[in-house]
């Protein structure tokens, strides 16, 4: 598990993740047409998930093969950020759709400093090596070691065994209009 340091590394990072999350149910959604996911989709990581970067809790294995950040206690995504790059991309019922979906999930979130996992991506072509469990086991060791709730919003149901296998449950549903369904889930300390 390498620590990502520079800006050169958290570019790698970011292209990790936009390539682990190219058949994305909700990010794909958003953004069926290729060109317009490749290009949007590094800001949303940025703005969601950036603050990792500033807190050293953005982490790439495997020569950037897989990638996660975690927002560590009381460091929260650019919702000012967000909520422009989505006004200037849609508009109408998607809007009100996406906008729908980050109200829920912010009721879903817990009210108590957690640690909030924003995205963890493993290239497709490496996937089914252990990366991901990896990822999450490194910092899940400093969630529990802290005592502090661990937070995600799975964004594909296919991934829910792997964080079950890790400690998460399962507490909803979020989903609005045609979105697909995103799965909030919260692990407590061991």
């Amino acid at each position: 598990m390498n620590d990502v340091s520079t800006d050169v590394d958290n570019f790698r990072v970011v292209d990790s993740i936009v390539l682990g999350f190219s058949a994305d149910p909700v990010l794909r959604w958003a953004f069926p047409e290729p060109h317009k996911y490749l290009t949007t989709c590094p800001t949303i990581i940025q703005l969601y998930g950036g603050g990792a970067f500033e807190h050293s809790s953005a982490y790439q294995l495997q020569n950037y093969a897989g990638a996660a950040l975690w927002l560590p206690p009381d460091v929260h995504p650019d919702e000012e950020g967000l909520t422009k790059l989505f006004q200037d991309n849609f508009d109408g019922a998607q809007l009100d759709e996406i906008f729908s979906l980050f109200e829920q999930m912010d009721n879903f979130h817990p009210d108590e400093p957690c640690w909030h996992l924003a995205f963890i991506a493993v290239d497709p072509a490496q996937q089914n090596k252990g990366y991901g469990s990896a990822l999450l086991e490194h910092t899940l060791e400093v969630v529990d070691r802290d005592k502090k709730l661990a937070y995600l919003e799975s964004t594909n149901e296919a991934n829910l065994t792997l964080y079950q296998r890790h400690g998460f449950e399962l507490i909803g549903n979020i989903q609005a209009g045609n979105s697909p369904s995103l799965f909030p889930m919260i692990r407590e300390p061991r």
